[in-house]
Formats: structure tokens, C-alpha cells, sequence
């Protein structure tokens, strides 16, 4: 971990870090966070497929909604239909996750949401549950509070509602070229 954090940036271990060659799991996590969208929307992209099978991986320049509704209407080539399915289905999604008590009552981290669409339909998944821990006491989380060490808070519900908002605009985007056409 220490070798990634000082590949992207050299400047970002501590003087200690640096003389340990070292970063504990927490803060190299922590660090990675401030080098994406993580920190500033709440989620980052980690990888697209392409209809032709080609993956791109490097996303970690992203840090606006602007740069994120960009990425959408590359990954969707700017196709309404599949845009709005995908709105339709994260606006479903976060509907059902208000009103979840298993979502109330457990910590959800580094899950991720699988979008996969073809000529014809298009839907979102909740994928990757391997960290998904209850809470241990009786106390129910918000997910609208960004995580800080020990509030248990996975800031989901931020994350998905700056996706929301991508998706909007690369909606309003896309429907001003089809006019345009």
C-alpha cells in the first residue's frame, strides 16, 4: 500500500511513513478516498467495460459531478433510454433502502453498484457484501452522515444521491442532443 500511495504521490506518507516505508490499511483507505470522488460525492468509478469488451480503469481524476455525468454519457453513449433506466432503477433502489431495517441496521462498506446494460434494457445491482457488518448495539444508522473514524456512519445513501444527480444531468444532456438532431 505504502508503494501505490507514493507511485501517485510521493508527497503523501508522512515523515514516519516514510521511514517505516509503511501505511496501516486505515489511512492508506483514508488517503485513496481524497484522491478520487469518494471525498467530495461520496462514491468513485473504479472501472467501465465497454460493449466491445475493452475495461478502463483509470478513474481516479475524477472528482467532480461534472467529470462523473461525463463518464455516464461516455459509458451509455449517450443513450436515453439506458440512462433512464438507470435513474428509474437507483431512485427505486434508494427508495427500498430507506424503508430496509437490515439497511438501518448494518454498516455497509466498500460495496459496490453493478450497472450493466445492452441494446434492449438496462438495470443496477448491490454487489460486494463482504464487509457488510450489523451494528452491534440497538442504535440505527442514517447513511446520509459521512463516515468518520468510530461514528459507524457509511455515508451511502450521500453516494447514491450524487449518483442520482449525475445521472440527471447526463439525462438533461442527452435529451438536449436528441432535440438538437
Amino acid at each position: 500500500m505504502y508503494q501505490k500511495m507514493v507511485k501517485a504521490d510521493p508527497s503523501a506518507p508522512t515523515a514516519e511513513e516514510h521511514a517505516h516505508k509503511g501505511v496501516n490499511k486505515w489511512r492508506y483507505l483514508q488517503w485513496r478516498d481524497t484522491t478520487s470522488s469518494t471525498s467530495t460525492l461520496g462514491f468513485r468509478i473504479e472501472g467501465i467495460m465497454m460493449e466491445d469488451g475493452s475495461v478502463q480503469r483509470d478513474f481516479r481524476k475524477i472528482h467532480t459531478l461534472t467529470q462523473v455525468t461525463e463518464a455516464l454519457l461516455y459509458f451509455t453513449r449517450r443513450q436515453l433510454d439506458t440512462l433512464n433506466a438507470y435513474h428509474s432503477r437507483l431512485l427505486d433502489l434508494k427508495d427500498a433502502l430507506r424503508g430496509s431495517e437490515f439497511f438501518r441496521t448494518h454498516e455497509v462498506i466498500g460495496s459496490s453498484l453493478l450497472f450493466v446494460h445492452d441494446h434492449n434494457k438496462a438495470s443496477v445491482w448491490m454487489i460486494d457484501f463482504g464487509k457488510t457488518t450489523p451494528i452491534p448495539d440497538s442504535r440505527e444508522l442514517q447513511h446520509v452522515v459521512p463516515w468518520v473514524e468510530g461514528n459507524r456512519e457509511d455515508g451511502y445513501l450521500i453516494g447514491l444521491t450524487s449518483i442520482l444527480t449525475a445521472l440527471s444531468q447526463a439525462i438533461s444532456v442527452a435529451e438536449g442532443q436528441q432535440k438538437g438532431s
